[in-house]
Order: C-alpha cells, then structure tokens, then sequence
C-alpha cells in the first residue's frame, strides 16, 4: 500500500466523524490503547526538539521500510504523534522523503492546534524525513 493510500485509510476511518474534536478522541483513544515507549527508549537521542510537551520518536530500518514507533505526555500530541508514526512506518525511504503528508490537515485537526503543536508536529515529520533521507544516502553510496 501506497503512503497516499494508507493516507487516504485514515482520512476515511476518522472523516465519519463529522467534529473535529470527536476526530481528535478517537485518535487519541487509539494511541491511548499502543503501547507505551519503555524508559530506555526514551532518550534525548530520541526526543523531538521544539515540542511543548516531551515528544520522543524511535526510528528502525529492517526489511528497507522503515519503522516508527512514538511516544508523548501529553495524549493529545500522543495521538497525533502515533498517527503520524502509524502512517509513515512500514513505508521506504524514497516513500516517506518523497511524499508530502497532509493527513492532520485533511482530517481538519491542524488548524485546532496551538501555533507551538503545529511546529513540534513539523518536527516530528522532519525527524522522519531525516531518518529516511539517512537511509537513502547510505543505499546511495554503497
């Protein structure tokens, strides 16, 4: 499945509901329900820099796709933050830098987000991009 494809699911799973603030419970209600980053993964090697709250985001690479796992005190940047990790895990590396995520935004949840949640959720996708380009510039040069 495509990146835009697996996009297109989530839009579809949580578009059925018509607020966006139900939109918004029920994304953090699925987050609530993953399992938690232990402590030892949560380093400041994988915390996000320029979240309000402590955001940290583990990043794998098996299999060439990579894999995301995320983790937040606050639930609501928790969800978010797990969304995000859930769409882009499972993709490669030329996938996710070439793919332009527009997933909180069409859910209509960005707008309902403080200035500083935007910006740490813009971390949280170009720490991603980051790990993938990584991946693609080792492929590259060997």
């Amino acid at each position: 499945m495509t990146l835009a494809e697996k996009e297109l699911q989530f839009i579809e799973r949580y578009g059925v509901f018509d607020d966006p603030q139900e939109r918004l419970a029920a994304i953090v209600d699925r987050a609530r329900r993953a399992p938690s980053l232990p402590a030892t993964q949560r380093t400041a090697a994988t915390r996000i820099a320029g979240c309000q709250s402590p955001v940290w985001v583990v990043a794998e690479f098996t299999g060439e796709r990579c894999r995301f796992h995320a983790d937040a005190e606050s639930p609501v940047v928790r969800g978010l933050v797990t969304l995000l990790c859930e769409l882009f895990s499972g993709a490669t590396p030329a996938d996710i830098v070439d793919f332009d995520v527009a997933l909180l935004d069409e859910l209509g949840l960005t707008r309902h987000l403080s200035p500083t949640r935007r910006h740490g959720l813009a971390n949280v996708v170009a720490h991603i991009r980051t790990f993938a380009r990584a991946h693609l510039a080792a492929a590259h040069a060997s």
